[in-house]
Parts: C-alpha cells; sequence; structure tokens
C-alpha cells in the first residue's frame, strides 16, 4: 500500500521555498505521492478556510517535478468544471510525461458557490460538468499521437453517493476525504451496492485522512481517521489497507492558516508516522 501527503499549498506559509522543502521532505521520508488541493478563484466562502495565496495546482507540481525524482505527484482534487476539458487533458498530459509518469489527476465536482459564480460556471451543472471532463480526458489521452500520455491515474473525490457512483461508472479509484472510520464502514456496502446495481467492478480505494497525533487515545466515536496516539492511526491505515485501499493520503492540516508557518509540527507527525509505517 502507498502512503501519500496532502500538501497545504495555500495560506500565509505557502511561499515557493516552502513548498520545495514539503516536498523535499516527504520525498526524503520515503512517502510515495504528494497532493496539492485547487481553488482558481480566492472568494470569501474559499478563503474562510483556505486563505490566498493559492497556488494554482497543475502549475505547482509541474514545478516540484522538476526538483523531485521519485515521488508520485498529484490533485486532491481538481475541480473539473472550473477548467475546458482540452485544457486539462493537454496541461496533464505534458506534466506526465515531463515529470517521467509520475501523475494523478484526482477530480471531485466543487462546492464554493461564490467561486462558481466568480468563474461563470453554472453550480448546478457540476456533476455532468464533472462527468465530461472525465469522458474526454478519457478520449484525449487515447491520442498517443497527440497527447502521447498512456494512462494517467484518475481518482474520482467525494464522500457522496453521487461521487461513489461516478467512481464505479469510470471504474476510478473512489477519493473519499476526511472522514470517520464509522461512516467509512458504512459506506463500504454502499460501495458495493451500487457497483452490483450498475453490474460494474467495485473500484479501488484511495482515501484521504486526517493526521493529528496525540499523547493520549481519542474515545469519541466521531473520531476521524488518522486522528489520535500513533498506535489509532497504524490501527486505521491498517483497517483501510484490508478494507482494500491501494493508497492513503495523509493530510496534517489542522484548518488555522496559520499552520502553513509552521510545517515543522506537520513534518515531525509525519516522520513518526514513516518511522512506523507498515
Amino acid at each position: 500500500m502507498r502512503i501519500g501527503v496532502n500538501v497545504p499549498n495555500f495560506g500565509p506559509g505557502a511561499t515557493p521555498d516552502n513548498l520545495a522543502r514539503w516536498a523535499k521532505t516527504s520525498e526524503g521520508l520515503g512517502f510515495d505521492l504528494l497532493m496539492l488541493s485547487d481553488h482558481v478563484a480566492i472568494t470569501s466562502d474559499v478563503a474562510k478556510q483556505y486563505p490566498a495565496p493559492f497556488y494554482e495546482p497543475l502549475t505547482t507540481l509541474a514545478w516540484l517535478a522538476g526538483i523531485t525524482t521519485r515521488i508520485h505527484l498529484g490533485t486532491t482534487v481538481l475541480i473539473a468544471p472550473y477548467r475546458h476539458p482540452l485544457l486539462v487533458a493537454r496541461m496533464a498530459a505534458n506534466l506526465h510525461q515531463l515529470s517521467g509518469g509520475r501523475l494523478v489527476v484526482g477530480v471531485g465536482v466543487g462546492w464554493a458557490r461564490e467561486e462558481f459564480a466568480a468563474l461563470d460556471v453554472p453550480f448546478n451543472r457540476r456533476g455532468a460538468l464533472t462527468d465530461e471532463l472525465l469522458r474526454t480526458l478519457r478520449t484525449a489521452w487515447a491520442d498517443e499521437a497527440d497527447y502521447g500520455s498512456g494512462r494517467i491515474p484518475i481518482w474520482v473525490g467525494g464522500n457522496s453517493d453521487a461521487a461513489i457512483r461516478r467512481a464505479v461508472r469510470f471504474g476510478s479509484p473512489w477519493h473519499p476525504l476526511r472522514f470517520t472510520m464509522s461512516w467509512f464502514r458504512e459506506a463500504l456496502p454502499r460501495l458495493r451496492n451500487i457497483a452490483d446495481e450498475l453490474e460494474l467492478p467495485v473500484p479501488e480505494l484511495a482515501p484521504r485522512i486526517y493526521l493529528r497525533l496525540t499523547e493520549k487515545p481519542i474515545d469519541d466515536p466521531d473520531r476521524r481517521a488518522g486522528e489520535g496516539t500513533l498506535e489509532q492511526v497504524l490501527e486505521d491505515i491498517e483497517e483501510l489497507r484490508r478494507a482494500g485501499a491501494e493508497t492513503v493520503l495523509l493530510d496534517p492540516y489542522h484548518g488555522d492558516p496559520d499552520e502553513t508557518l509552521r510545517p515543522e509540527t506537520a513534518w515531525q507527525a509525519l516522520a513518526t508516522v514513516a518511522a512506523h509505517r507498515p
């Protein structure tokens, strides 16, 4: 099983120097994957959680590809309706080639209504636009003479049944985000039922979980996966592996933008997990 890191590409600590340090630290600790989030117009609804500066993920990943050698690079998640599908297909194909085949494209429908309005994208069509992007990527990348990208891995992000259905229909790994283990256990039967209903295989799992280490165990039933003592975090990762997760992405951002000014705290937590990874 691969273990990756969700790197904060936003907030007051998002600088070229810190982003480079994040990449080199993640690769140096032996993690398999480095992923970035996506927003384009930092409207007020976005800024409450992910304030500027916000580094555009495909541009930033292209730069990070040049200062890393082994670690895979990806998006968690690229908001599908924000860009023309052929532009995404071209940028991703080029990035995949230039990085030596290290790209993973995680996609999602998006949630920030004000940002949709700023980009003049209809919020109520975000599902259909996401499906259009996925179809276009597959079709474009099949043209080896033009795009030459081969089959770039695509993950379908989101916790809703619509996201599960989309992952099943497109045969892509399902990428649920920041959940409790009780929620995940209840979601697995829904995943299997939807696959059975559509008469398609159950997709692979590539969850993104929280990472917050505590000295004492957290007994709250609403404890998020990846939160608690090292033993609890490792147990969560092992349960996800047994459930079929091919990759688990660790998200060390706790919600305070000032955390981005002190990345060493997150790096210490990542180093602890890396030293004890299965």
